[in-house]
């Protein structure tokens, strides 16, 4: 019987998968919308809805919950100093999915998880090498 198994396992141990979905979303959080596989949005979109509530409480133990959750120090702060001042107003649902089609290779479902009114311009931010550096650099 399967009595109180409401998630998905997504082929990954227990571990793996906290560790994915902190990584997913500190960068959820720092970018405002990314790409991923519909079944990982769909369990990842609870998560962070709760961080976003946690920042909304405020307060030194909510902090450190959300730092203990995701192990970002500065996508934590950007929680409790910006997001949760942008949805202050709003009573849940800070995040959507869309879906996107499905993946070349191996045909699996992509959705794009996004913050709703989120800031155009954190798209791609700080995201590995830019061009702008390297033509700078050369």
């Amino acid at each position: 019987m399967r009595h109180g198994k409401v998630h998905r396992k997504l082929n990954r141990t227990a571990e793996h998968r906290k560790a994915m979905f902190a990584n997913m979303c500190a960068a959820l959080i720092k970018h405002e919308q990314i790409v991923t596989t519909l079944p990982k949005a769909k369990e990842l979109r609870p998560i962070v809805e709760k961080l976003v509530t946690l920042g909304k409480k405020g307060g030194l133990d909510k902090r450190r919950q959300a730092i203990s959750e995701m192990r970002d120090l500065d996508q934590v702060r950007k929680l409790f100093d910006v997001l949760a001042k942008r949805y202050a107003d709003r009573q849940g649902g800070y995040t959507r999915i869309i879906k996107a089609g499905f993946r070349y290779g191996d045909n699996a479902p992509m959705a794009v998880i996004e913050f709703v009114d989120r800031d155009e311009d954190a798209k791609g931010k700080d995201s590995g090498p830019s061009q702008d550096g390297a033509a700078e650099a050369a």
